[in-house]
């Protein structure tokens, strides 16, 4: 079987075409055998005002991506620009894979991916932050 695979925790919410679909008392899973669809978790969503860092801001244009909002060809530029410009600060070895994936992945159209890599690396951005001066 191919196609996207979505397991939907009780209740979990998910943007498919334009239109919120919320999943019932239990779990599910659900097979997206349409190529092309636009999918986004909800629970994976960042609002546009949280999107105030390097790293939410790239996780943000990528979640336009998947929400139809914005063509993959229009933001793949700007994307793998944002992910050269993260690996000038990001210089340990897990950091610089997750974003060379990240990198790769747009360059494929694997969106989910990528979008999972530069999450990966939220943790580590509100670290880096949490210690610079005032």
């Amino acid at each position: 079987m191919s196609g996207l695979v979505l397991k939907l925790s009780p209740k979990e919410r998910v943007l498919i075409n334009g239109a919120v679909i919320e999943n019932g008392d239990r779990r599910s899973r659900l097979s997206i055998m349409t190529p092309g669809a636009n999918i986004l978790r909800l629970r994976d969503a960042i609002h546009p005002e949280d999107a105030k860092t390097p790293v939410r801001r790239a996780c943000f244009a990528v979640q336009l991506v998947l929400s139809g909002d914005i063509a993959p060809a229009d933001a793949h530029h700007g994307l793998l620009r944002q992910i050269e410009e993260l690996s000038q600060v990001f210089k340990d070895a897990d950091s610089r894979a997750l974003l060379a994936e990240a990198g790769a992945a747009l360059i494929t159209d694997q969106h989910y991916r990528a979008l999972k890599c530069l999450r990966g690396l939220l943790a580590r951005e509100d670290r880096l932050l949490s210690i610079r001066p005032h």
